[in-house]
Parts: structure tokens; C-alpha cells; sequence
């Protein structure tokens, strides 16, 4: 059995929750970089990984790096993963992957020419819950989809430069909590939708404060996407069928669904666990690169990155 070798770009809180995530039989976190070598021995000590890098670019010259977890600030995802990738690294970036589809084709392409596989640490797309619904979806056991509803609020202090709130770090609710929710509507839509409409709310610094967003496909599939930073909203998504509709709270890294049936019947759905969430990710990444999964998150991806750029293109006209 081969064994992986990963190292972390980035290390703030979302880096310390993989590390802490991280149980895997094939594979094990053997190095990290950080711009100051300080932090990344800090970092390392606290997480029991071998080897500090004082650069990002030490990190991908080691030839001992199968595979890199990208965790640094939106903005700068494109330059990391397409440098990764030139290194001769998998890249498993965190949501939102990409600033924009242009990017993110950029980097699509380069991983193709490379042989290599490029993934979003995207919670919703490796739940073990959604997979179960989507068979039980395929089987036809709630009939037609009709109308999905995925609100998320989350209130964040109203402070200028912090990452929330600034531009020059991709601030604003849409590239960090809208990703969950679009990804959400596009897990369970059976077709690629558009942006009907679409309005915001900006803050002071110009970003996204809030939003409201219908979405539609071809086969007449609806979608609601509301989200907020200056209030919090219950990360409950809904998913309405002719037959039945699916109630998910906690939407990102869910284990439980509850059917409600049109005969008044309820339905308990459990699968995986909340607590696990990351490492479904990591799980799954190494089954892509074995190719004993399909990358089909990454199509899903792209859908998503192509919604949030009709959404923002939506607000500047």
C-alpha cells in the first residue's frame, strides 16, 4: 500500500482543524511551510509533524510531498495551486477554491497536462449523508425535485480589516459562507441552474454584507440562496420533492436528514459523522488520485464557481 506524504500551506485555524482531523492508514501530514519559519515549528510541535518549512517554496521542492493542502486566504488559492501543481503535487484547496471561473479553468487545465488531481475542501460534496440521499433520490423515493431553500447567517464583528469584511482579502459572505449554500442547491439539483435574480447588500468596505438569490435550471428546478454576515440565520437547508420534502440543520457537515412525507409518515436519515467531516475529505482526495472514486466533485465545483461569478456580475449591473 502506497503511503502519501501531505503538506499544509497556511496554517491558521481551518490548517489546525485538518491536522487535528487528519487520520488516515495510507497517508500522514509530513511537512509544513508558513512564511515565518517560527510559526511553522510552532505549528509542527503542536500537530507532531517531522518537518517546518520557513517557505512555501522549500515545501514544494521536497521531493517527498505527494500531495498539498492549500489553506491560505482566498485570494491567494490560484497562486498556490497552480505553483503546487507545477511542483508536481496533488492540491486539495480549501472553498472557496477560486476567485472566479477563469481562475479556476486555469487551473483545471494545468492539472490535466500535469496527470495530476486538483479537488475543493468542500464539506457538502464528501458527507457520507449527501451520497445516501442522492441514492435514495436516484431510486425515485421522493419523486420530482421542485424547490430547495439554503439560508446561512453568521454574524461577524463589523470590522474593516478583518478578512470578513476586506476586499484586499476577498472579504464578504458570498466567497466564504455563500460557497456552502450554492454547493448545497447544486449537490441535489439535477441540472446545472442560472441567476434569475440576485440582490446585495454591500458593507462599508464595498463587499457583500448580505444577499438574496434565486436560482433555476431547464427542468423548472428552484432555489432560494439567502445569506448574511450581520445576522445569523439557521443553517437549515430544505429540499422539496412532489413526494416528500428533506429537512437538513447544520447543512455544511450534516450526518442527519429528516424526510417528511406527504402521508404525514417521518423518515430518520443517519449516515457519517459531523465529527469527521474533514476527513471525509482527505479520505476521498486519496481515492481520486487511486481512481477508485471519480472526481466528480470538481464539475460540481466548477458549476458552483460559475453561479457565484453570475451572482456577482448579477450585483454590479
Amino acid at each position: 500500500m502506497k503511503q502519501y506524504n501531505w503538506g499544509i500551506i497556511g496554517l491558521g485555524d481551518i490548517a489546525a482543524s485538518f491536522a487535528n482531523s487528519f487520520h488516515q492508514e495510507n497517508s500522514r501530514i509530513a511537512a509544513v511551510a508558513s512564511r515565518t519559519l517560527t510559526k511553522a515549528q510552532t505549528f509542527a510541535k503542536e500537530h507532531a509533524i517531522s518537518t517546518a518549512y520557513g517557505s512555501f517554496e522549500e515545501l514544494l521542492a521536497d521531493d517527498l510531498i505527494d500531495i498539498i493542502y492549500i489553506a491560505v486566504p482566498n485570494r491567494q488559492h490560484i497562486s498556490h495551486i497552480l505553483k503546487a501543481l507545477e511542483a508536481g503535487k496533488h492540491v486539495l484547496c480549501e472553498k472557496a477554491i477560486t476567485m472566479n471561473s477563469e481562475e479556476l479553468t486555469v487551473a483545471i487545465r494545468l492539472a490535466e497536462e500535469k496527470g495530476l488531481i486538483l479537488a475543493e475542501a468542500m464539506t457538502i460534496f464528501n458527507m457520507p449523508l449527501y451520497h445516501e440521499l442522492k441514492s435514495l433520490i436516484d431510486a425515485n423515493r421522493f419523486g420530482k425535485l421542485k424547490m430547495i431553500q439554503a439560508p446561512f447567517g453568521s454574524y461577524k464583528e463589523p470590522d474593516p480589516n478583518n478578512r470578513f469584511f476586506n476586499p484586499d482579502l476577498a472579504g464578504g459572505a458570498l466567497l466564504d459562507i455563500g460557497t456552502y449554500a450554492v454547493s448545497f442547491v447544486r449537490w441535489f439539483f439535477t441540472a446545472q441552474p442560472k441567476v434569475i435574480a440576485s440582490v446585495m447588500q454591500p458593507f462599508s468596505t464595498g463587499v457583500d454584507e448580505q444577499s438574496a438569490t434565486i436560482l433555476q435550471n431547464d427542468v423548472q428546478e428552484m432555489a432560494t440562496v439567502s445569506l448574511s454576515f450581520q445576522a445569523k440565520m439557521p443553517k437549515q437547508g430544505i429540499v422539496a420533492f412532489e413526494e416528500a420534502y428533506i429537512v437538513i440543520n447544520e447543512y455544511p457537515r450534516a450526518d442527519e436528514a429528516k424526510v417528511y412525507f406527504n402521508d404525514g409518515t417521518v423518515e430518520t436519515i443517519i449516515s457519517g459523522d459531523t465529527n469527521e467531516a474533514l476527513n471525509y475529505e482527505i479520505t476521498n482526495m486519496i481515492k481520486i488520485i487511486e481512481g477508485t472514486l471519480p472526481n466528480q466533485s470538481l464539475f460540481l465545483t466548477k458549476d458552483v464557481i460559475d453561479l457565484l461569478d453570475q451572482m456577482q456580475q448579477t450585483w454590479i449591473n
